[in-house]
């Protein structure tokens, strides 16, 4: 042939192949690229038959020798293919299959075969014509497979592997592999020393693989018939596993991936029925040792042979997975630090199938160590910017989290924590991407549902991932050894613990997991993704026990009721999504649960009630799947109602109950009013009673849902009634809120009844800040909290409600009724129009009689509450206007209150010093017909009157106990009875005696913080001393044995000369105290001393009056800052030296200074005491012609005469009476 000729024509030299280059140039140019040639240096065809005729130009001589025959080949290869002339092609196979047949030896074939494997390549079609024509030709091919030539053979199988690249031809060649072929294959593959034999051979098994039919005779090679294993030159202990393990142990990269190829073309038709051989041939061994090559080639080979194989169980069973994992691990290291994402996601997708499948009772990480790298790898995984490798970890962690694959100890629970944060953060970060990448126009609507899609699946992925570490938790507290890192130092802080882990899954889950949910929620919802979310605030339930109750009242305060409730009515009706179903209900059922179990604002129910509402729920939550009005609807229907339906009314009616306590408020109030009462009129029809859950939920809602303008019909209050007669106790359905007290109240028939326990659960329960209600010196008034507004508003409209009010206070526990005192002060205080005086003393009234015939001999033990009544009252009276008549009530109060004190011990302060208030303000608010009336029913009282005594005598040794403020009211007291007495000549019962020594004595060494009690003791003081001390109510008594009086003493009987010496110096001595309140009680006793002396001794009053020491005290007062002589007690003090004549005290300059002053001042912001004093010092100075300048004189006077004593246009009129320290005070009696 011609080819064999070509192959003899010699090389030509470097000379001539210049010249053929510089021919080709020439004419190249005009000839398409498909003529080249596939040689080295590059050779146009179509420009050597052109060239041909050309002198020195030979076809031959621009190659060398050795490849003379593949150029050949290639000519034929080409002008075949491109000038597609059938009949040459024809004629080509024949002869090629004539010369094959007339060949005695293969010896010359090679050329031969190797033109009819590239031909075929060339031309596919030509396989099958081949085949099905030339049918005999597979029998040479068989001899060449024997000839001892590598090269021949390799040929032979470059030729097969084009014939079985057909599948019509395959398939007529199915019976010559099994009978001839395949024995001779295996053994050619694996005993073939060149590698030209071994990818040959590996490409025509490529090619085989493809086909179930052939796959199945290589892998089940003991099927064969005994023909087809005694054929000359096959091996019968050949197999492909180790013919392929051989080729992976080689060194030669190409054949490794070639190799890993093959096998995966295997194990993709049938893993369950290959996968076993490739095992037991220690396969998956090698392939994990390639996962180190730094081929990217062979490494992406191996983990698609290993993916393969991970779905065969003895993969795992024979521990290769156990041996392999660190491989893998190590292997991943590496990838993600390429830049091949293909790589990323087939080596993450390997570690998932070995994570997923791995048998829990074959442990995969051996050591703590190996499991935080892994861990770590999967962090840096998932962190990838490439979404569908980050997705891919995803899907690795959610396998990772394993209770078998974490059980090492110590469980790395930081690293834990890391991982999710990574994977949480991820997912965060592409839905945050893909909503600022928000398409605008209805062009891009499809990309951004594609997108909404994608963020979906990946969202659903890393909840997954999430459910995981859940139940990894959950898991986990069953084991001991799992709570905490059994290394860390006992001193050091244990951080790395299960607690903390369950903690962070709380607060992830808070923080990330719930924001990113609920944002998915406003574009889409998926049923899948949901079931997974729902599934996993479930199981946090579980995981933070002590967290339960507190994140149940976050998630229904969120809208979770709502949110579940919708989701049940849109994908759960009849029985589509089952299991989303299942996982609302199981939500539903724990949340309720928990809600109920810890509630905010009503008691916990008992275990028998939580055991009946759990069963109910259990029960009845699956079967809800319909929407809001469908539910309303369902509430009202008044038919007969079964057992399961019941339930079900039930379940919705505490959905409803918990939604709208937590504010979350779904359904019109209205309408639930009105369905809440159909649904108990239903009840009531049937003869049913309602769970107690059930029927606190019922008043609650109804409370709540009734508008201010609408009222319950009386059918409906009398039912309502009704059930709450079968109630042991109204705690049991009571749950605080102000609109259930406005519930109660608002209906006579249940306030009659239940008013008095529902106040007692109300203010048991408020929280408000009554301290700083009750502070009357703050800047303004608090504004008032809700829940007070409403009771207020109440007691406006209801002012009945105040006497049960007054009850709780005297019977309730003591906290309680000091929130009721409070509140009922603020409320008298903030509504001085509403007249309820006489209304709360008529009960009052009753309540101390009921006291003192039921606990007359110690009326102290009778309530622990009596003294915040009798502050109450106190209160009462000190609302009341001046001088306001007292009534026979007032007198009967009068009576009992002192009645009351009588039969108390001075140690019985909490209830003296509110009644002694009373009594006082009662004796000093009132006109002077009822004054001589009350101060006789007083007097009358000889147990009050012998109280008094024996308080007055713990004066000096009680001056700085706890009861000072009451000994403040007992001399005030007692002043005040012996002026009234002595006024009205009233009948003295008992007589009160008084050490004039010890009252000396506690004045001129007071205790510290007591100017009060001075200035009542120099109130009694003063009034003595008007009187003489001839009071038929009070004796001096002498202090036991006196010494014989001095001359001077008998003038001033009863005083002594060295008494009143100690009274004016102790009275300088106070006044030197610049106390207000306590310098004018000095001035008004030391005026009445003045007189009493005047009266007995003038010229002992000039003496005391004129005493230099009255000078310093007189400009010790004035040094009290600018215009301290304005006042009022300044003023008095001067007005009586200036009586006396005192010019060493005060000269005549001085006063004409004062007046000076007096005349520069504002006299319209003085007060009325101020500027009574300043009228008595004017008229005293005038009186005694002190005012020389007679002009000046005519302005004071017309400026005092301007100004009116009742009216000062600069100041308001002083409250007279005042509460100091808790002591009733009328400024007035103390000043006057």
């Amino acid at each position: 042939m011609a080819v064999r000729e070509a192959a003899t024509v010699g090389t030509p030299g470097p000379r001539r192949e210049e010249e053929a280059a510089l021919l080709f140039q020439r004419v190249h140019y005009r000839h398409d690229s498909r003529w080249l040639l596939p040689v080295t240096p590059c050779l146009c065809l179509a420009c050597a038959l052109e060239l041909l005729p050309e002198p020195g130009v030979s076809l031959l001589h621009s190659v060398e020798d050795g490849s003379v025959t593949d150029l050949c080949i290639e000519v034929i290869i080409q002008l075949t293919t491109q000038l597609k002339l059938e009949q040459t092609t024809r004629c080509l196979l024949d002869e090629c299959h004539k010369e094959l047949c007339n060949m005695p030896s293969m010896r010359g074939s090679l050329a031969t075969l190797t033109l009819l494997g590239k031909l075929v390549d060339a031309i596919p079609a030509l396989a099958d014509e081949l085949v099905m024509e030339h049918g005999n030709l597979m029998e040479h091919l068989l001899r060449g497979l024997v000839y001892p030539s590598e090269g021949i053979q390799a040929s032979v199988c470059y030729l097969y592997g084009k014939l079985y690249s057909s599948p019509v031809a395959a398939e007529m060649l199915s019976g010559h592999f099994r009978e001839k072929l395949f024995p001779l294959f295996l053994s050619i593959l694996d005993g073939a020393q060149t590698k030209e034999l071994q990818i040959n051979c590996l490409g025509l098994l490529r090619q085989l693989l493809k086909y179930d039919l052939f796959v199945s005779m290589i892998m089940n090679k003991d099927e064969l018939g005994e023909s087809a294993k005694n054929i000359e030159g096959s091996s019968g202990d050949t197999s492909l596993p180790l013919v392929l393990k051989k080729l992976l142990l080689s060194r030669d990269e190409t054949l490794q991936v070639a190799s890993a190829h093959c096998i995966t073309a295997v194990l993709v038709h049938s893993p369950a029925k290959h996968a076993p051989a490739f095992i037991h041939a220690d396969i998956p061994e090698f392939l994990f040792e390639h996962l180190s090559s730094s081929s990217e080639m062979l490494v992406s080979s191996s983990y698609n042979c290993l993916t393969l194989l991970a779905e065969e169980p003895l993969f795992f069973s024979k521990c290769h997975t156990v041996y392999g994992i660190e491989a893998v691990v190590r292997s991943l290291q590496g990838s993600l630090e390429m830049n091949n994402t293909e790589l990323h996601k087939q080596g993450l997708l390997l570690f998932t199938e070995i994570l997923t499948r791995q048998p829990e009772e074959i442990k995969l990480f051996t050591n703590s160590a190996m499991c935080r790298d892994a861990g770590r790898a999967l962090q840096e995984a998932v962190s990838s910017p490439v979404l569908e490798v980050a997705a891919e970890a995803v899907k690795a962690t959610s396998a990772f989290l394993r209770k078998d694959h974490q059980s090492a100890p110590p469980v790395q629970y930081r690293e834990l924590q890391s991982l999710l944060e990574a994977m949480l953060n991820r997912c965060a970060e592409f839905s945050q991407t893909l909503l600022n990448r928000r398409p605008l126009g209805h062009a891009s609507s499809r990309d951004s549902e594609k997108a909404i899609l994608q963020r979906g699946k990946f969202l659903l992925s890393t909840l997954e991932g999430f459910r995981s570490a859940c139940r990894l938790a959950i898991e986990f507290q069953s084991e001991p050894s799992a709570q905490e890192n059994p290394f860390t130092a006992p001193s050091a802080k244990k951080e790395d613990t299960l607690e903390a882990f369950s903690e962070f899954l709380l607060s992830a889950c808070d923080s990330l997991c719930i924001p990113m949910v609920m944002r998915h929620l406003e574009q889409t919802t998926h049923p899948a993704l949901m079931e997974v979310f729902l599934s996993i605030l479930h199981s946090l339930f579980v995981i933070v026990p002590h967290m339960k109750e507190k994140f149940s009242k976050k998630l229904a305060a969120s809208s979770f009721i709502r949110l579940t409730l919708e989701l049940k009515a849109r994908f759960c009706s009849g029985l589509s999504h089952s299991a989303l179903n299942q996982v609302c209900s199981n939500f539903l059922y724990y949340m309720c649960l928990n809600l109920l179990s810890a509630p905010e604002k009503t008691g916990p129910p008992s275990e028998e009630e939580l055991s009946a509402v759990s069963e109910l729920l259990q029960h009845g939550l699956p079967q809800i799947s319909s929407r809001s009005p469908e539910s309303l609807a369902f509430l009202s229907d008044r038919q007969y109602m079964e057992g399961a339906a019941r339930q079900r009314q039930y379940c919705i009616l505490l959905l409803f109950y918990l939604a709208y306590i937590h504010e979350d408020r779904f359904v019109s109030e209205a309408e639930l009013f009105e369905a809440v009462q159909s649904f108990l009129l239903s009840l009531q029809d049937q003869g049913e009673r309602p769970p107690l859950v059930v029927f606190k939920a019922s008043i609650y809602l109804l409370a709540i849902c009734q508008d201010k303008d609408n009222t319950l019909r009386e059918t409906m209050v009398s039912a309502v009634r009704k059930f709450l007669e079968g109630i042991p106790d109204l705690q049991l359905v009571y749950t605080h809120h102000p609109l259930l007290l406005r519930f109660f109240l608002l209906y006579p028939e249940l306030m009659s009844r239940y008013g008095y326990r529902v106040l007692e659960l109300w203010f048991s329960w408020e929280e408000s800040s009554c301290e700083e209600l009750d502070d009357v010196t703050s800047a303004g008034q608090p504004a008032l909290p809700t829940s007070l507004a409403v009771l207020f508003q109440l007691l406006r409209s209801i002012p009945s409600i105040l006497l049960i009010l007054l009850d709780l206070i005297y019977s309730s526990p003591v906290d309680t009724a000091h929130k009721v005192l409070i509140s009922l002060r603020t409320f008298l205080r903030r509504n001085e129009d509403i007249q309820v005086g006489g209304l709360i003393r008529g009960h009052f009234l009753l309540i101390l009689q009921r006291l003192l015939v039921e606990h007359g001999a110690s009326p102290s033990e009778a309530s622990g509450n009596l003294p915040l009544l009798l502050s109450l009252l106190s209160l009462m009276q000190l609302k009341n206007v001046s001088e306001q008549e007292l009534d026979s009530m007032a007198m009967k109060l009068l009576h009992q209150v002192s009645k009351l004190c009588g039969k108390c011990s001075p140690t019985d302060v909490d209830i003296l010093q509110p009644s002694f208030n009373f009594l006082y303000w009662s004796l000093h608010q009132t006109t002077p017909s009822s004054q001589k009336r009350a101060a006789a029913v007083l007097l009358s009282s000889t147990g009050l009157m012998e109280l008094l005594e024996k308080m007055l005598a713990l004066t000096l040794a009680k001056a700085d106990s706890p009861r000072t403020g009451l000994l403040c009211s007992a001399w005030l007291l007692t002043a005040s009875f012996s002026a009234q007495q002595h006024k009205d000549s009233l009948q003295v019962h008992q007589t009160l005696s008084v050490e004039m020594d010890q009252v000396l004595k506690a004045l001129s060494f007071p205790k510290k913080k007591t100017a009060l009690l001075s200035a009542a003791i120099l109130c009694f003081l003063r009034t003595a001393l008007r009187q003489s001390f001839s009071s038929a109510l009070v004796a001096l008594v002498p202090s036991g044995a006196q010494p014989l009086p001095a001359a001077e003493d008998t003038v001033l009987a009863p005083l002594r000369t060295s008494q009143v010496r100690s009274l004016v110096i102790g009275l300088q001595n106070l006044l030197v105290q610049k106390d207000p309140l306590l310098s004018q009680a000095c001035v008004g006793c030391l005026e009445a001393l003045l007189d009493y002396l005047d009266a007995r001794s003038p010229d002992i009053a000039l003496h005391v009056a004129s005493q230099p020491w009255n000078r310093f005290l007189l400009f010790t007062l004035l040094d009290a800052g600018e215009n301290s002589f304005l006042r009022p007690e300044i003023l008095r003090l001067m007005t009586l030296f200036m009586r006396y004549r005192s010019s060493s005290v005060l000269s005549h300059e001085e006063v004409g200074d004062v007046l000076q002053g007096v005349a520069l001042a504002d006299l319209s912001t003085l007060s009325n005491t101020t500027l009574q004093a300043l009228h008595g010092f004017f008229q005293q100075l005038q009186s005694m012609g002190h005012l020389a300048d007679h002009s000046m004189a005519q302005t004071l006077q017309a400026s005092l005469e301007g100004l009116p004593l009742s009216t000062s246009s600069g100041q308001p009129p002083l409250q007279d009476m005042l509460c100091l320290g808790g002591v009733a005070v009328s400024l007035s009696h103390i000043r006057n």
